[in-house]
């Protein structure tokens, strides 16, 4: 079975893609070779609005968007835009994620998205609990690819 197989439990890849458009990239790195900025430049190639969220790289540009040290300061910032966060994708450690969990559910965010090799259950019932969709262990960047490609069929 392929990662991008993996079942997910209840979610609506259609619908999470084409009704989720703004996402704060947690540990976004500024290095092309990393797989997070990979990632983060495919989504923004497929139309998304990217939010880095690095608090080593906070105040800098990644991929021509602002940094923020936090999703709450990235939350508050875009706000005063009328912009919401939408999707949380995080390239953490499975054992950074219960604070970003918290902060996803706090700024209102729709959708918490643990990448490839991410997996943290606790996290994941709390933020399910406050009415998130979850994925885990899963690359947006495969799984939006295979949605639009389906889409333009």
């Amino acid at each position: 079975m392929q990662l991008s197989e993996k079942p997910v439990k209840e979610i609506n890849f259609q619908q999470l893609f084409s009704l989720n458009r703004t996402i704060a990239v947690v540990g976004l790195s500024a290095k092309s070779t990393r797989p997070s900025y990979e990632v983060a430049s495919s989504m923004q190639a497929y139309g998304y609005k990217i939010i880095p969220v690095n608090p080593m790289l906070a105040g800098t540009y990644i991929l021509g968007e602002y940094c923020y040290a936090t999703l709450n300061d990235a939350a508050a910032a875009l706000w005063v835009e009328g912009i919401g966060i939408d999707i949380v994708d995080c390239f953490r450690k499975s054992a950074d994620i219960p604070p970003i969990a918290d902060a996803a559910i706090a700024i209102g965010a729709k959708v918490l998205w643990m990448q490839m090799g991410i997996n943290n259950e606790s996290a994941a019932a709390k933020a399910r609990t406050a009415g998130l969709q979850v994925v885990m262990d899963r690359c947006i960047k495969v799984d939006a690819a295979i949605y639009l490609n389906r889409r333009t069929q």
